[in-house]
């Protein structure tokens, strides 16, 4: 294979590094106010734009098919919102008697309070072709539970309170969530038989948009002076952030391809990242609100600006590992299913 055709071929990991070699060398063009307008680009018409294309390329009978999947739906949220901030307050009890900086572990424990991102986990199910679907409905339902569940989760383990605008946020999602996903079904009701005959690249163009989500990230996270402070307990939680994301995805990946689980190898691919994925855009805001005036505010909101980035680039290597067992699997099943009706003939 030549290098030009292995590029051609590994072109979204070239972006990624690329992306981070770039906001690691300007990161003031990417960072809120900056040239690009993350707060506007991203937040906004980004999410739009992965939610328009997931309307356009979903059939709608896939769509409202993933609905009725309540055991999965159960499972992701259970996990994400129940499972996942108890474990981590479990796992921070042994780190508390370390020397590591206690407001990053309280940091630590908010990212697992936070609800499943409305973007990544679908970008990343997509590219690797699992339930899609799935992976939409609950990246939505976990961010509309999470503007309830997370601010309570928050005073459970912290003991933080504050009002949140519940108003503005849930508006917020269903712009940029709800209102584009069906206007993309409405469009592609009337472009059906194009879309069927054309294709259109529609993985490419999700994974464009997670190219830039991932610069701005890396943006924030490069041009945030805390970054630099307490280099042990920075290197320690980045270390126990891939550790706690690399544990939970095999989890996720054990129980979910039990032989008597239930679920398809695409809908474990679906749970694999919508169970383990915490949002930023949801998580950072909300922060600040709950613990506005808090004077170590910006040490607990490092972990969760570390754990973005991680989930992406995490999730995004280990896609073409994740493809070739769903596929490899996929194949299995096809061979056992017509093993299965030769033997009823």
């Amino acid at each position: 294979m030549g290098l030009l055709e292995r590029m051609r071929k590994e072109w979204f990991m070239l972006g990624i590094v690329l992306a981070i070699s770039g906001a690691k060398l300007e990161p003031s063009v990417g960072v809120n106010g900056g040239p690009l307008k993350p707060e506007i680009t991203v937040t906004y018409i980004a999410v739009a734009i992965i939610f328009f294309n997931s309307g356009l390329s979903l059939r709608t009978e896939e769509l409202t098919s993933a609905l009725m999947h309540v055991k999965l739906h159960l499972f992701i949220q259970i996990f994400t919102l129940a499972f996942f901030p108890a474990a981590v307050w479990l796992f921070l009890q042994l780190l508390s008697v370390t020397p590591i900086n206690e407001w990053l572990l309280k940091g630590l424990q908010t990212v697992g309070c936070m609800p499943p991102p409305v973007s990544s986990a679908v970008i990343l199910t997509k590219a690797v072709g699992g339930n899609e679907a799935a992976a939409i409905f609950n990246s939505a339902f976990g961010s509309f539970l999470g503007i309830v569940i997370t601010p309570l989760l928050l005073l459970l383990f912290l003991g933080s309170s504050s009002t949140v605008p519940f108003t503005s946020i849930f508006s917020q999602l269903f712009m940029t969530v709800v209102v584009p996903l069906i206007i993309g079904q409405i469009v592609r009701r009337y472009i059906k038989d194009w879309l069927e005959r054309k294709k259109p690249p529609f993985g490419a163009v999700s994974s464009s948009v997670l190219l830039m989500i991932i610069y701005t990230t890396f943006c924030d996270t490069f041009s945030n002076p805390n970054i630099d402070l307490d280099k042990f307990s920075l290197v320690v939680v980045v270390f126990i952030i891939f550790s706690i994301q690399l544990s939970f995805m095999l989890l996720t990946f054990i129980f979910s391809t039990r032989s008597n689980s239930g679920f398809t190898p695409a809908d474990t691919v679906a749970i694999i990242f919508c169970s383990t994925h915490k949002s930023l855009t949801l998580g950072i805001p909300m922060l600040k609100i709950v613990f506005a005036g808090h004077e170590h505010l910006s040490l607990i909101s490092v972990p969760l600006l570390i754990y973005h980035p991680a989930q992406i680039l995490l999730g995004s290597v280990l896609v073409p590992t994740i493809k070739s067992w769903m596929v490899s699997r996929q194949k299995g099943d096809s061979i056992l299913a017509t093993e299965g009706n030769w033997e009823s003939w």
